[in-house]
């Protein structure tokens, strides 16, 4: 991927502030996360034809919550360890590092416990969002060259 300054700082802005999310919700008391779980969980009941269940629907609606910002964070890691040229076992092991510091964060919140199987799905997501940007990334550029190849 091409480094330019402008896409350096866009790249570092938005880590910035995607970490600033996922360790601000992790130092929300538990009744207040549960409070926003609920929240989405009734919205996404009116919008879903087959919406979560309004006894599992806000542990599930968190786990994906955990799932999404980690993805997230794994598509701005892979971006900028692209631009930077180093490898994205760096960029992975980084994303672990911050799933288990946003756990270790939660242990001392009241009403937050901290858990392996939310590091485990934040894991998942850092993943994803690597392969999501490699993939993506990858389909771009042979399209891009198909397109010149027909000029």
């Amino acid at each position: 991927m091409t480094r330019t300054d402008k896409r350096m700082r866009l790249c570092a802005a938005l880590l910035a502030c995607n970490l600033v999310v996922i360790w601000g919700n992790s130092m929300l008391p538990g009744n207040v996360s549960g409070a926003i779980s609920d929240f989405v969980r009734d919205i996404a009941a009116k919008i879903l034809p087959m919406g979560p269940e309004k006894e599992t629907g806000g542990h599930f609606i968190r786990k994906l919550a955990h799932f999404t910002e980690f993805t997230a964070l794994g598509v701005l890691l892979c971006w900028l360890f692209s631009m930077l040229k180093k490898p994205l076992s760096l960029a992975f092991a980084l994303g672990i590092g911050a799933a288990s510091l946003d756990e270790t964060i939660q242990r001392f919140v009241p009403g937050r416990v901290s858990s392996l199987k939310d590091v485990g799905i934040d894991t998942c997501g850092v993943l994803a969002g690597i392969l999501l940007l490699r993939f993506g990334y990858a389909i771009y550029q042979k399209k891009r060259k198909h397109l010149e190849e027909r000029q």
